[in-house]
Formats: structure tokens, C-alpha cells, sequence
């Protein structure tokens, strides 16, 4: 049965007692309102290590938009049902209090592949990102840790942050988990009406669209003019951002000449949707 604990004095206690046995602990972070996805993320989690946490933790530090926050679905029950019968051993899911404590007063932040994209219009985002990634890497103690594909940028940051701070922590990326019809997976979905339902899986056919242009030698100027316009005529009606990046740095390409991958962010009525993909 999965444990729940919220000190990280006791959980320190714990995977300590672990390591001791000589048993590799591997952490899926999440925010909850968990999904398939997560699952996911959790089933690699239960198959590269010996122990698994799953942390839950709505963290204020990352989101720029305090209604979003608000707004963000939360079910606690629902999830720890979940990680019940995936054999999870703990969810550590901390107060803000335990991990803001009063006179807290540090941010981790990461310069250049956080800047564009997602931080170019979500200002302070990902320093939220990094700073709670890295205390619940500490708290954790973990050796390994899953994230999703779907947070592409979000991913590279972490591997950025560990590369740079020496974390003795393995990053695993895996791939997004989709719908069948091919909305990549998200908590935020649930907040979709059912004609934005409809709509929303247009934004993952655009993208396949815009990557076969950009694989056939199109410049990427090209491409995704056409590709914005599809999806404003889809009925997105605002696109944030619709980039061609490299994998590796996430610089900006003017064509598709190496590993790349297309991202996106754009809005369905009130709830902002992400995806990418492999170019």
C-alpha cells in the first residue's frame, strides 16, 4: 500500500533506510490530477528501480498567472488510489509550507535554454521549475528521475540544471502518452468543453503536418506560417509560440539541417495547451 508522507525529515528517514538495503529509489515529480500519462512515467519508474516515489506538489514558484494556479485541478484521494494499485511505495506530497518555509529566500535560475518559448512568455516559470526540482531532489534523495517528453523544454531544463549543480540523479525522459486521437495527455484537459475537445486534437495533426514540410526540405519561415494559420483557422485563437528548435540547446532553426523538434503553445477558450514533437 502506498505510503503517504509530507515531512521530509521522514522521508529522508526512509529512503535512507532503503539505501542502506542497497535498493535504487527512482522519483516521478508531478503536480497531481493525475493521468495515464503519469502513469506512465510511474510504470518506467516501478521497471528502472527498486523503490518508487511519486511526489504532488501544486508549486506557486512556476506559475506566472495566479488564476491558473487557482484553477489548477487537485484530487488527492483520486490519485493515491492510483498510485495504490500502480505498487507505487510512497507519495511524498508536501504542504507549501515544507517546502517554503518561512525566510525562504533562494532561486535556482538557468540561463539559455529556458529563455525562449515557454520562458520567453511565462516569465519566471521555469526559475519556479528549477528551484522546486531541486528541492525535491534533496528531499527525495533519489537516484533516478522520470519526466514526460511532453514538456519538452521543461525536460532540458532539468537535464541542464543536474548537468550544471552535479545532482546525483539520473534524468529519464519518456515519451508523451496521447489520446487515440492524439491530444498529447495533459491535467489541463479536463478543463476543455466538449466542442474544445473536438478541436484540441487538431493542434498534434498540425504539428505531424508541419514536420512532414520541414522534413521534405521546407524552410522553416515557411512551414510555419502555414502551420499558424491552421491552427487559428482550427479555432486556437491565440498562438503563443510555434517554434522549430534543436534538440540539443533548443536554438532556433531556420530549416530542419539537424535533430530538431517542433513545439508549440497555443489557447482553446481559457486552458493553454503544449505539444512537440520530433522533426
Amino acid at each position: 500500500m502506498t505510503q503517504v508522507i509530507r515531512n521530509s525529515a521522514e522521508l529522508r528517514e526512509k529512503v535512507a533506510g532503503w539505501k542502506r538495503s542497497g535498493m535504487l529509489v527512482g522519483v516521478v515529480p508531478t503536480m497531481g490530477a493525475l493521468h495515464e500519462g503519469h502513469m506512465s512515467l510511474v510504470a518506467q519508474a516501478r521497471a528502472q528501480s527498486d523503490r518508487v516515489i511519486v511526489t504532488i506538489f501544486v508549486n506557486p514558484m512556476q506559475f506566472n498567472n495566479p488564476d491558473d494556479l487557482t484553477k489548477y485541478p487537485r484530487n488527492e484521494a483520486k490519485d493515491v488510489a492510483l498510485l495504490d494499485q500502480a505498487g507505487v511505495d510512497v507519495l511524498f506530497a508536501p504542504g507549501v509550507e515544507e517546502v517554503y518555509p518561512t525566510g525562504f529566500a533562494t532561486t535556482v535560475s538557468i540561463t539559455g535554454v529556458s529563455e525562449p518559448m515557454e520562458g520567453a512568455h511565462r516569465p519566471g516559470h521555469f526559475d519556479g521549475v528549477a528551484t522546486v526540482v531541486s528541492k525535491l531532489f534533496g528531499m527525495t534523495q533519489a537516484g533516478r528521475a522520470f519526466f514526460g517528453e511532453k514538456d519538452w523544454q521543461q525536460l532540458q531544463v532539468v537535464r541542464r540544471l543536474v548537468d550544471d549543480l552535479n545532482i546525483p540523479v539520473k534524468i529519464i525522459g519518456c515519451p508523451t502518452i496521447r489520446e487515440e486521437d492524439g491530444l498529447a495527455m495533459s491535467s489541463r484537459n479536463v478543463r476543455l468543453t466538449a466542442q474544445e475537445r473536438q478541436i484540441a486534437p487538431q493542434m498534434h495533426h498540425i504539428l505531424q503536418q508541419a514536420a512532414t514540410q520541414l522534413r521534405g526540405g521546407a524552410l522553416a519561415s515557411d512551414a510555419l506560417t502555414s502551420a499558424r494559420a491552421a491552427f487559428l483557422a482550427a479555432g486556437f485563437h491565440d498562438v503563443e509560440y510555434l517554434e522549430l528548435a534543436s534538440v540539443e540547446g533548443l536554438r532556433l532553426l531556420p530549416a530542419a539541417n539537424e535533430p530538431a523538434r517542433l513545439l508549440v503553445a497555443a489557447w482553446l477558450g481559457d486552458v493553454r495547451l503544449i505539444d512537440n514533437i520530433a522533426v
